[in-house]
């Protein structure tokens, strides 16, 4: 059996780069240093324990947030091809300290998602967009997936320990 719980997803190597092995990965990560820094790391396949890798260098493309990586041991396209899909991960115990109000990315999934002054369950937390602006993905109740956009005004308590958060959504917000 695999401990998910001792594992976070990063980002996710979505497209090989060039014909030399380099890797783009979409991070879900606000620490830059986690794809720039040299160092070990950690890749996953769905459902199978991480395997160590060597981070040689990282670089942001200008104007996305995708990274460019050149690890160790993958060294031309088909073998960059190949670990398409796979997370970059690392163990849970490696987390940066946060200031009041931050949130780690793998905290918030799977939260339930309260709503009114009687905090009624309507859904769960499935993911979080990160870009301009942050988007709660939340599936609801019923079935239907929903974007929340991740603001004070709107989710206004959350509780990490508890395993839930509260929203406030405008009129008409959940029915899009």
């Amino acid at each position: 059996m695999i401990e998910k719980d001792k594992w976070m997803s990063i980002g996710e190597i979505v497209a090989p780069q060039g014909l030399r092995g380099d890797i783009r990965i979409k991070p879900s990560s606000d620490f830059p240093e986690r794809f720039t820094k040299p160092g070990k790391r950690w890749i996953q396949k769905t459902n199978e324990l991480p395997k160590a890798i060597k981070l040689k260098k990282g670089t942001l493309i200008p104007g996305k947030s995708i990274y460019v990586l050149s690890i160790e041991g993958v060294s031309d396209r088909s073998s960059a091809e190949e670990i398409v899909g796979w997370k970059l991960v690392i163990p849970t115990n490696s987390r940066p300290n946060l200031h009041k109000d931050e949130y780690h990315y793998f905290d918030l999934i799977g939260l339930e998602v309260r709503i009114g002054t009687q905090k009624a369950l309507i859904g769960y937390v499935t993911d979080l967009i990160t870009g301009g602006n942050d988007l709660l993905e939340i599936e609801l109740l019923e079935g239907k997936k929903v974007l929340v956009p991740f603001v004070k005004e709107i989710v206004p308590e959350i509780e990490i320990k508890e395993k839930w958060l509260l929203i406030n959504p405008p009129p008409g917000l959940l029915e899009l």
